[in-house]
């Protein structure tokens, strides 16, 4: 079931785009409860974690239904078409594309019928670094792969085993998958989730009072009215369905979970292996304070994630905190290619000065981090323009020096402005009058977390899953051209030295 034209989506300010959320999902089993609407709510709980397509699957138990579409939760549904997904069972997604191209083909849940005759639903949050090889295996048994994300392939390689049940062709695939993987998936009867070994993505288990939900953040239980249990642990498989919920393990757990989460990508209201979300910010602001003092007038944030860092800041330095820019919280993601002209003003789109608190003041500017320096660039000046005497920028993370492989698009290591210049350089490039990263020490004791347990990556280049010599957000697409017999045009990947290598 599908509505949409398969356009693209355009990025408002796409030369100088942030660093793209993960994916999220969400899996429900409930007995008497509108589930579509659950998974509907949970995904505009989990909406900043991907703007490109949102989808639902649902099961009666007789049948697996799939409803999706390019666009917000908001624009993909209506009450009308969630009225018309019912059932117990439900798993739902909001994707941002880390492998495979924005395509209404490849919106979440994928679908697939089983070699049984069955359905299965599938939803992804994270990024495999083996997908060539598991295409490989599609494509040998299933004569192509027909898509280009990697999600498709797990949901493939799952209903591909004729003799078995689905949670045992789980339990036999899992542990052949290499990278981030948090996943929920279902067919007609029960409800799967399950956790790569090194849980660099989140997911946590919660309860309903006549039911169970998976999903990729606790806000998302909150919002559907579900108590957190616990996390799903690296390397286990979740089932649920008439008998209740059981566990299994299909790998060891070799916990790494993803430092980011706590910078940028969850949200503040969200808990992440017991540490509050927003307190390990505001936690990072007062060590910030601490490792870079300022001699100023204000402390104000980069609304939004540069919030709670901010308040951690004003409070440690007691220089008065303030909100200096006013965020239009309209814009986002757009159908419209905006004109030149409008492309000029670039973070007026998003950020306007309030020129009365700002006027004549010595500023603390705390932001999450700096990507390419543009964003930042366009700040300053524009701050300076609205009266600022001094702007001094303090970054809440240490300077992002390499790719992420497990589902976070950054942009490419020779596009990362802190891995070309040192921290005078970039101070210079973006022309403000200091600049200060929080120390990589200083995050992690924030974080409340061991450093062995987190993945570092893209601040120390020390990758806790080995990267393959092909990787690329298109690989897929060259693979799926010369397996169904066409010429292979240039491929959209790129080798890891490519990615690794400095420009």
């Amino acid at each position: 079931m599908a509505r949409g034209d398969g356009k693209l989506t355009h990025d408002i300010h796409p030369e100088d785009k942030r660093p793209q959320d993960a994916c999220g999902v969400f899996g429900v089993w409930a007995s008497g409860e509108e589930v579509s609407k659950l998974a509907y709510f949970a995904l505009y709980a989990l909406q900043h974690r991907g703007q490109e397509a949102a989808g639902i699957a649902v099961s009666d138990g007789s049948s697996v239904l799939v409803y999706k579409d390019l666009g917000l939760v908001s624009q993909v549904f209506d009450e009308a078409t969630l009225n018309t997904l019912q059932g117990h069972i439900a798993v739902g997604h909001t994707r941002y594309s880390t492998t495979g191209s924005t395509t209404w083909e490849n919106a979440q849940p994928t679908f697939r019928t089983t070699a049984a005759g069955t359905g299965l639903a599938l939803g992804h949050n994270g990024n495999l670094v083996n997908t060539v090889e598991l295409a490989e295996e599609v494509a040998a048994r299933l004569g192509g792969i027909g898509s280009t994300s990697d999600s498709d392939i797990i949901t493939a390689l799952l209903a591909a085993r004729p003799d078995v049940s689905v949670e045992q062709a789980a339990l036999d695939v899992l542990p052949t998958l290499r990278g981030a993987f948090s996943l929920v998936f279902m067919d007609e009867h029960t409800l799967y989730a399950a956790r790569d070994p090194q849980g660099v993505r989140p997911l946590v288990l919660g309860r309903l009072a006549r039911g169970w939900v998976v999903t990729s953040e606790t806000a998302a239980l909150d919002i559907v009215g579900a108590s957190f249990v616990r996390e799903v642990e690296p390397g286990e498989l979740l089932a649920v369905d008439d008998d209740g919920l059981r566990s299994s393990r299909f790998a060891n757990p070799d916990p790494k979970g993803c430092l980011f989460e706590y910078v940028y990508l969850a949200r503040p209201d969200t808990t992440i292996a017991g540490r509050s979300v927003h307190a390990a910010r505001v936690e990072v602001g007062r060590r910030l304070a601490r490792e870079h003092p300022a001699d100023a007038d204000l402390v104000m944030p980069v609304p939004e994630s540069g919030t709670p860092a901010a308040i951690g800041y004003a409070e440690e330095s007691g220089i008065p905190y303030g909100m200096g820019l006013v965020k239009n919280a309209y814009v986002g993601r757009t159908f419209i290619q905006p004109s030149q002209t409008i492309r000029q003003l670039g973070i007026r789109l998003k950020l306007n000065p309030l020129r009365d608190v700002i006027r004549g003041k010595r500023l603390v500017v705390v932001d999450d981090s700096i990507v390419r320096g543009n964003t930042q660039r366009a700040l300053v000046r524009m701050l300076r323009e609205a009266g600022a005497i001094e702007v001094h920028v303090r970054i809440s993370a240490p300077p992002v020096k390499w790719p992420c492989f497990y589902g976070i698009d950054f942009a490419s290591r020779a596009e990362l402005v802190a891995n070309g210049l040192d921290v005078e350089g970039v101070r210079a490039s973006i022309g403000a009058d200091s600049l200060g990263y929080v120390s990589l020490d200083s995050l992690i004791a924030a974080s409340e977390q061991p450093r062995t347990r987190l993945c570092r990556a893209c601040y120390d280049g020390e990758y806790p899953i080995p990267i393959p010599e092909i990787v690329g957000k298109h690989v897929l697409e060259g693979i799926e051209k010369t397996v169904v017999g066409r010429a292979p045009e240039q491929a959209a990947s790129y080798t890891a030295d490519d990615a690794l290598s400095r420009p």
